[in-house]
């Protein structure tokens, strides 16, 4: 199955890119938004006194995103914390072009669906400049994620970054890929 193209890719140039362009009119091409990155971040606190808890985080993210994620650390020491500067303290991984259409196609369709008492996601959640964050409260609504195997429920931030300039365009453009966004 080489060169198969994600779903959501092929969705965003048959039907998303001519939509966008129709509703804002655009003289170019090149103005159309479109998805740039999407970032899952998860922030693991209790590593301060136990290092192995960020592997196991480690193990997960890699199973949601399909890519190896990046420890992130401390820049500062907080007596108050018991945070020593470079310490350990979450991971995150940056998902780009095939890897990031497949995974915002499992978020919207498979792992958002599955939240308790889900009513959509918030539409005001943009950041001006056309970026999007949400925040799940638990990974196991992810279908790669092995319930048996979870030590700890931890939440994630997700961040879906957008060329759009502005939020109006960058919600078109996630309405386009069927974001479940609140009425």
């Amino acid at each position: 199955m080489a060169n198969a193209q994600p779903r959501l890719r092929k969705q965003y140039e048959e039907t998303v890119r001519g939509a966008l362009q129709e509703r804002f009119e655009y003289k170019n091409s090149m103005q159309i938004p479109k998805l740039d990155k999407v970032v899952i971040n998860v922030g693991v606190g209790e590593a301060v006194q136990d290092k192995k808890k960020i592997d196991k985080v480690l193990k997960e993210i890699t199973a949601i995103s399909g890519q190896k994620p990046v420890v992130t650390r401390a820049r500062k020491s907080i007596a108050g914390f018991k945070l020593r500067d470079g310490m350990p303290i979450g991971v995150k991984v940056t998902l780009r072009s095939d890897r990031m259409y497949e995974f915002l196609d499992r978020l919207i369709t498979i792992a958002l669906p599955r939240v308790r008492d889900f009513q959509g996601v918030n539409p005001k959640s943009f950041d001006g400049r056309g970026n999007y964050a949400m925040g799940l409260k638990e990974q196991i609504v992810f279908p790669e994620i092995n319930y048996d195997e979870v030590d700890t429920i931890r939440g994630m931030d997700i961040i879906i970054c957008t060329t759009a300039k502005s939020d109006d365009e960058a919600r078109e453009l996630l309405a386009g890929f069927q974001m479940p966004f609140k009425k």
